[in-house]
């Protein structure tokens, strides 16, 4: 295997950690930093996606005590029930819409320059959302969500697959402006991405599966241990930064790495590959 190649995937886990749970999309970072890499063809797209897996067991990892008690209690306990009842709700609608609309998406608008105005956009919306009175909040703990409050969540979740909007940002921030605090709306991304991103990943393994071969095995492998390791760092860090902070910095953050790469690719001092 190509040792520079493994390096470009040991990149691309990295990234895909640290942005994935972060309210600034891990798709959009992935396509610009696949783009200056040169690490974009279509078997690179199934990486991308394959190594949110990574991601997804850091999260494991860190809610690991929470998700075993909700199983064992899952029989008798309807506090249990309801949340898994909660997550499968809002896993639905991105089931329905991805299979309906994924593969249009993904043909038209997976490019730099969509990816910069989603970010610019969704930032402006983290800025309004930040700014709603403190009395707006109904629901304190991901445990007292309905399922008509995991439904909306659900359908918000569905805007991430524009890339740059961010599945997290759509569901922290949707979650936040539904009347979730900024903890449950945070808890509930995490538990949602749980089956959304295993999911995708290995929908997407298996649609593509003739493009895969066993070579490819030390490639996959070094992105999902980049991925789970960057990721579980990421989580840990968020769960205490949300304790006492706002999304705002975040905000800031993707207003100006979409301005640069608009303005760097009119300009044409770096070619966004599409």
């Amino acid at each position: 295997m190509d040792i520079v190649l493994l390096v470009k995937a040991a990149v691309m886990g990295i990234v895909e950690g640290l942005t994935e749970f972060l309210p600034i999309s891990s798709t959009g970072h992935l396509i610009l930093a696949g783009s200056l890499l040169g690490f974009d063809d279509d078997k690179a797209k199934v990486f991308d996606i394959a190594i949110q897996t990574g991601a997804i067991f850091a999260v494991i990892l860190v809610y690991w005590q929470k998700i075993q008690s909700t199983i064992v209690a899952l029989p008798r306990q309807p506090k249990a029930q309801r949340l898994a009842l909660n997550v499968l709700i809002g896993f639905l609608p991105a089931v329905v819409l991805g299979l309906l609309f994924g593969k249009a998406i993904k043909a038209h608008l997976f490019i730099p320059i969509v990816v910069a105005s989603t970010f610019i956009i969704g930032g402006f919306i983290i800025l309004w959302a930040e700014k709603r009175p403190p009395g707006a909040v109904r629901i304190e703990h991901v445990d007292d969500m309905t399922p008509w409050d995991a439904l909306k969540v659900g359908l918000v979740q569905c805007f991430a697959m524009i890339p740059g909007t961010s599945r997290s940002g759509s569901t922290i921030i949707g979650g936040m402006l539904l009347g979730l605090s900024r903890q449950a709306a945070t808890d509930y991304s995490f538990f949602l991405a749980i089956p959304t991103l295993i999911g995708a990943s290995v929908y997407s393994l298996y649609k593509e599966r003739a493009l895969l071969s066993t070579a490819d095995i030390p490639l996959f492998a070094v992105g999902l241990v980049f991925s789970f390791v960057s990721a579980w760092l990421c989580v840990r860090w968020l769960l205490k930064y949300i304790s006492t902070h706002n999304f705002v910095p975040f905000a800031w953050y993707r207003i100006a790495f979409g301005i640069v790469v608009l303005a760097t690719a009119w300009s044409g001092m770096v070619v966004w590959a599409e």
